[in-house]
């Protein structure tokens, strides 16, 4: 049996079983990253809901694995050298699980990077202006009474569909015919932008083909459905 016991995370997060990957996260867009990840590669995992509405991403054990105190976090107990590895960030622990599987992630060089470059465009682009939309749109950010930041945040959002609309402009996914970790990435957060933040008509979703089509092919995907509701809410 793995001994995790040199994570502190596991104090308050208990292991039922420490010989199979365990996952610190909550149905987020950022969260659904790694539980479609793992569902789609079939990697035996114990999620483990971490409940960011009584701060538990800042308690001592949280920060101890995420010293960034947000969730996706995870501990693989057969890491490389089969010794057990913590990582965070949603991006990184996708390329990890792309590389230790060999799956959702081609394996021509070329290709290779490319899919890691959208990767990337999510993370720095789509993540954080999406996520800042909907502050302005749909939490506290709303009673701001001056528009400018909500504004920009909309304006950016659009530009960045757009990119995404190019993108996929005869490709049923970003690389093309091959599903990926930058489609992984990104599907929770479309999804969340015209679904929970309600924003699809301050960025004109309706006027888009493409990305609509894109995200209802992967909103498809039994793995998908499976992991954008995991961990399960209390």
């Amino acid at each position: 049996m793995a001994d995790l016991s040199a994570f502190d995370i596991t104090k308050r997060w208990p292991a039922k079983n420490p010989d199979i990957l365990q996952l610190y996260s909550l149905p987020t867009p950022n969260g659904v990253k790694v539980s479609i990840m793992l569902e789609e590669t079939g990697i035996d995992y114990e999620p483990h809901f971490i409940d960011i509405g009584k701060d538990e991403t800042w308690t001592p054990e949280f920060l101890s694995l995420n010293p960034n105190g947000k969730i996706p976090a995870i501990i693989d107990p057969n890491g490389p050298d089969g010794k057990p590895v913590g990582l965070f960030e949603s991006g990184a622990i996708l390329l990890y699980l792309a590389e230790k599987t060999g799956k959702f992630l081609p394996s021509d060089p070329i290709s290779r990077i490319e899919a890691i470059q959208w990767v990337f465009f999510q993370m720095a682009a789509i993540g954080p202006m999406f996520g800042q939309l909907g502050f302005f749109h749909k939490f506290a950010g709303r009673e701001y009474e001056d528009k400018r930041p909500r504004d920009r945040y909309v304006g950016e959002s659009k530009r960045l569909l757009g990119v995404l609309e190019r993108r996929l402009a005869g490709r049923d996914w970003i690389m093309g015919d091959e599903y990926t970790i930058a489609d992984i990435a990104t599907l929770g957060w479309v999804r969340n932008l015209v679904g929970f933040y309600d924003a699809g008509a301050l960025v004109d979703y309706d006027s888009l083909k493409n990305v609509p089509a894109w995200l209802e092919r992967g909103l498809a995907r039994p793995a998908v459905k499976r992991g954008l509701e995991i961990p399960a809410r209390p």
